[in-house]
C-alpha cells in the first residue's frame, strides 16, 4: 500500500515545499502554499500499471449509455424540496451555507428527523454534543427516536461509523478533520480533502450527504473554491439573524434550476416554509407614498410580487451617493443616466437609495423598468397606484425591450389582483389573452412609460 505524506502546493503557480513557507518560493506571493496528500509511489509501481493498462475503459457512443433513473425524495419541507427541484435525489452532495444563528443547523435537523421515519439517518454533530442536539429536537418537537447521533470529528471514524444509512448530515465541514494532513481543521487541505473523501463515499455507496459550510465575512463560503465544485447542489441562506423571514437561494444544482428561491419563517417551534409571499415582499402602505413600485420577479418554477422603494434626498456631499439593497450597484447607476439622458431627469443633485423589500436580491433584466418607474415616482413625488405592475428590460437608447416569461408574470398580476400592467410591446402578442382580466399597456421606450404613469406631467 501506498504510503502517504503531505507537501505543499502553491494555489497561484503550482509550485510544491516540502515544509509551509510564508511566501512561494515561485512566484513569490505570500499566504498561498496550502497542504495536500502525496502518493510515494510503491516499488510495485510500473506492475500495477501495466495490470491496470489491460481493463482500461474504453469511450462509448452516447446511444449506448442507460440512462440512470433515480425517484425523488421528499425532505418534509415543501420550500426545500421546490429549491432543490422537486426533492432529495440519491447519492447526491448537498452543501448549506449561511451566517451562524440563521438557521442551518434547524433545518437539518427539521429533515433528519423527517427522514428518520423511513430510512436510517445519521446525524454528525462535530460542533455540537448529542444532548445539545437532543435538546433542539425537543424545542422543536420533532419525533427523533430513530435518529441516529454521533459526536465526531475525525473523518475516518465517522466513515467508519457508517453502516446501512442512506442520509448523513456534517454539521459542519470546517469542523472535520482528516488524521493524514497535519493541518487544524478548517484549513484549505482539510476542507477539500474530507470534502473530495465525503464525495467519494456518497457516490460508491449511494448515501446522501448534507453538509454545513460556514461562510467568511465576505459573505462566501470559507475554504477553497473546489468545496462548491464537489457538491452537487450548493444552497445559501439569506437573511438578517435579527429578522423571521429567511430565503434559501440555489446557487448550484446538477439536479435542478438554479432560479429557485424558498421562504421560511423561523419561529420559536422551529423553520417553517412559506408559500403565500404577499406579506413580504409587499409593503401594506403601497400606493400611499411615492417612490414605489411592483414588479413580477420570476424565480425559477414561481412567480412573486415584489415591491421596489426608492428614496431620492438632496445630497449633502459634492458626490451624491447610490445604495441599492437586493439590486445591482452598476445596474442602479445604469438606469439612472438612461432617465437623466432620454427623460430629463436629473438626479446629479440627489442621493438614490433603492431596496427590494424581503431582502430578495433581483438580478434578472425584467426589473429593469420597474427601478425606472420608481425612481420616476420618487423624483417627480407622485405615488403609483398599488394595483399597478411594471416589468421590462432598459437599454441604453432608452427602449423597453422583450423578456422571457411575460405571459406567467402577467398571469400572476391577475391571480394577485392587480388591475393594470406596464410591460414591453413586443410581449404583447403572447399576454394579448389577458386583457380581458386586467388592463394591458404595452410600452416601447422609458419616456413613454413614464407618460403613461403620470398623465399630467409633462
Amino acid at each position: 500500500m501506498a504510503k502517504s505524506k503531505s507537501i505543499y502546493i502553491c494555489s497561484e503557480c503550482g509550485a510544491q515545499s516540502p515544509q509551509w513557507l510564508g511566501r512561494c518560493p515561485g512566484c513569490g506571493k505570500f499566504g498561498t502554499l496550502v497542504e495536500e496528500i502525496a502518493q510515494t509511489p510503491a516499488p510495485a509501481a510500473k506492475k500495477e500499471k501495466r495490470e491496470r493498462s489491460a481493463s482500461v475503459r474504453r469511450p462509448v457512443p452516447l446511444s449506448q449509455v442507460q440512462e440512470e433513473r433515480f425517484d425523488r425524495i421528499s425532505s418534509g419541507i415543501a420550500e426545500l424540496d421546490t429549491v432543490l427541484g422537486g426533492g432529495i435525489v440519491p447519492g447526491s452532495l448537498v452543501l448549506i451555507g449561511g451566517d451562524p444563528g440563521i438557521g442551518k443547523s434547524t433545518l437539518l435537523t427539521e429533515v433528519a428527523a423527517h427522514l428518520s421515519r423511513a430510512h436510517r439517518v445519521l446525524y454528525v454533530s462535530a460542533e455540537e454534543s448529542c444532548s445539545q442536539v437532543k435538546m433542539r429536537c425537543s424545542r422543536l418537537k420533532l419525533d427523533s427516536s430513530n435518529l441516529l447521533l454521533l459526536n465526531e470529528t475525525c473523518l475516518e471514524d465517522i466513515e467508519e461509523a457508517i453502516e446501512e444509512e442512506k442520509f448523513v448530515v456534517i454539521d459542519s465541514i470546517q469542523a472535520v478533520y482528516t488524521s493524514e494532513l497535519s493541518s487544524a481543521a478548517g484549513s484549505v487541505g482539510q476542507v477539500r480533502e474530507c470534502a473530495g473523501k465525503l464525495q467519494r463515499i456518497a457516490k460508491s455507496r449511494g448515501i446522501t450527504f448534507f453538509i454545513v459550510g460556514h461562510v467568511t465575512k465576505e459573505g462566501s463560503l470559507a475554504g477553497p473554491k473546489v468545496l462548491e465544485h464537489i457538491m452537487d447542489t450548493v444552497l445559501y441562506f439569506e437573511g438578517e439573524r435579527e429578522e423571521n423571514f429567511k430565503i434559501l437561494r440555489a446557487y448550484k444544482n446538477r439536479f435542478g434550476s438554479v432560479q429557485e428561491v424558498g421562504v421560511f419563517e423561523m419561529t420559536g417551534e422551529g423553520i417553517f416554509g412559506i408559500s403565500d409571499y404577499s406579506g413580504i415582499f409587499l409593503s401594506e402602505t403601497r400606493g400611499e407614498a411615492a417612490g414605489s413600485c411592483v414588479m413580477p420577479a420570476e424565480t425559477g418554477n414561481r412567480c412573486m410580487m415584489v415591491e421596489l422603494q426608492t428614496l431620492a434626498t438632496k445630497t449633502a456631499y459634492g458626490l451624491p451617493r447610490r445604495m441599492p439593497l437586493g439590486i445591482d450597484y452598476n445596474k442602479l447607476v445604469l438606469l439612472i443616466a438612461v432617465l437623466e439622458k432620454r427623460c430629463s431627469l436629473s438626479f446629479s443633485n440627489l442621493d438614490v437609495y433603492l431596496n427590494a423589500m424581503g431582502g430578495i436580491r433581483l438580478n434578472e433584466p425584467a426589473v429593469d423598468l420597474a427601478v425606472c418607474a420608481a425612481l420616476a415616482s420618487g423624483y417627480k413625488n407622485i405615488p403609483i397606484d398599488k394595483y399597478t405592475a411594471v416589468f421590462g428590460e432598459v437599454g441604453l437608447t432608452g427602449e423597453v425591450r422583450g423578456v422571457t416569461f411575460a405571459e406567467k408574470r402577467v398571469n400572476e398580476c391577475v391571480k394577485m389582483g392587480f388591475k393594470r400592467v406596464l410591460f414591453p410591446g413586443k410581449n404583447f402578442k403572447s399576454v394579448k389573452k389577458f386583457e380581458d382580466r386586467i388592463e394591458l399597456i404595452p410600452v416601447h421606450y422609458v419616456s413613454g412609460m413614464i407618460a403613461k404613469l403620470f398623465p399630467s406631467q409633462k
